[in-house]
C-alpha cells in the first residue's frame, strides 16, 4: 500500500481540478475595457447611482469572469468595475486563492477606492462563485454594509461545499486539509464546516441595511448541494435559475459566465423600481 504521504498530492489536485474544470482557462492581464468598465471617470447617473463592483470567482480574474457581464450592465448605464484579489505568491493568472478574509480586505480598499473616484455614497456588489461569499465577510465584519446597497450572489457557496461529496474524502487522508489549507487556503475556506463559514455564518446569515439576491442553478457541480447557496435573512431574494426558465441548462461557470437570464435578473435586483420579468425570453433582452 502507498504511504499516506504519496497520496495527499493526487488528492488535492483531484480537488482543484475538479473546480478548474469548469472555469474557462485565463488570459493574460490585460486592462478591462476603458469605456465603462473600470473607467475611472465614469459618474453614475441620476438612473443608476451606484457603481456595480463585479467580484470573480475562484481561479478566475477579473476580466474573464465578467467579459459578457460587465458590458452588459455598460450598456444599460451603470459604472462598473472589476478587482482582482486573493492572488498567491508565484501563481500568475490564477487568481481568489489566497485567505478570503484577506480577499475580504482587498475588496474593501477597491470599494473605497471606486466610491471616491465616482463620488457615490455606497456601491452594489455582484459576485460569482466565491465572488458571490466572499463579500459577505466584507459585509458583516470590515465595516462593508454601510458602504454597499445590494448584493447579489450568482452560484455562491455561501455555507460551502462537499464537491459532490469529494470533501468527505478528506478525513480519510490524514494531514490532506492541512496540505490544502497551505497550497489554497481560499480551497480549504469554502469547504462545509471551515472555520472561515463557522465564523461567517454565526449569528445569522445576512447584515442589517443590504439587499442580498442569490441566483442559482440546480446543474451546479461545484457548490452542492445547490440549495446551501440560499441565504436565510429579513432582505433576502432567493432565484433558482430554473424557476426563472425551465429549459436553462447552466451549470455553476455558465450561470455567471454568459447566462443572460440571469444576468437579467441580476440586473432587476440592481434596480428593483424598473424591474422587468425574468424568464426563458430574457436571453433576448
Amino acid at each position: 500500500m502507498l504511504p499516506w504521504k504519496r497520496l495527499l498530492r493526487p488528492l488535492t489536485a483531484l480537488l482543484l481540478t475538479a473546480v478548474v474544470a469548469v472555469v474557462p482557462a485565463a488570459t493574460a492581464h490585460a486592462a478591462a475595457p476603458s469605456s465603462g468598465w473600470n473607467d475611472y471617470s465614469c459618474k453614475p447617473s441620476a438612473s443608476h447611482p451606484r457603481p456595480v463592483v463585479l467580484v470573480h470567482g475562484t481561479f478566475a480574474n477579473s476580466i474573464d469572469n465578467w467579459l459578457a457581464f460587465a458590458p452588459y450592465l455598460e450598456d444599460r448605464g451603470y459604472c462598473v468595475f472589476s478587482l482582482d484579489y486573493g492572488q498567491l505568491p508565484g501563481v500568475p493568472l490564477f487568481n481568489a486563492l489566497g485567505p478570503i478574509d484577506k480577499s475580504a480586505e482587498q475588496l474593501q480598499a477597491f470599494v473605497d477606492k471606486v466610491l471616491t473616484a465616482t463620488g457615490a455614497a455606497k456601491a452594489d456588489l455582484v459576485g460569482h462563485s466565491q465572488g458571490g461569499l466572499m463579500p459577505r465577510y466584507y459585509l458583516k465584519f470590515l465595516g462593508g454594509a454601510a458602504k454597499v446597497n445590494t448584493f447579489v450572489g450568482i452560484a455562491p457557496d455561501n455555507h460551502g461545499t462537499t464537491l459532490d461529496g469529494l470533501t468527505n474524502l478528506l478525513p480519510y487522508f490524514p494531514g490532506a486539509e492541512d496540505l490544502l489549507s497551505a497550497a489554497t487556503p481560499a480551497l480549504a475556506d469554502q469547504i462545509v464546516g471551515s472555520a472561515f463559514l463557522t465564523k461567517l455564518n454565526a449569528g445569522g446569515d445576512t447584515v442589517p441595511g443590504v439587499h442580498y439576491t442569490v441566483i442559482a442553478t440546480k446543474y451546479d457541480e461545484v457548490v452542492t448541494p445547490y440549495r446551501s447557496q440560499f441565504l436565510t435573512g429579513s432582505d433576502v431574494h432567493n432565484v433558482l435559475l430554473q424557476d426563472l426558465c425551465p429549459v436553462d441548462l447552466s451549470e455553476h461557470a455558465a450561470i455567471g459566465l454568459l447566462d443572460r437570464i440571469a444576468f437579467h435578473e441580476a440586473a432587476n435586483a440592481l434596480d428593483p423600481a424598473h424591474a422587468t420579468t425574468t424568464n426563458c425570453a430574457s436571453v433576448f433582452s
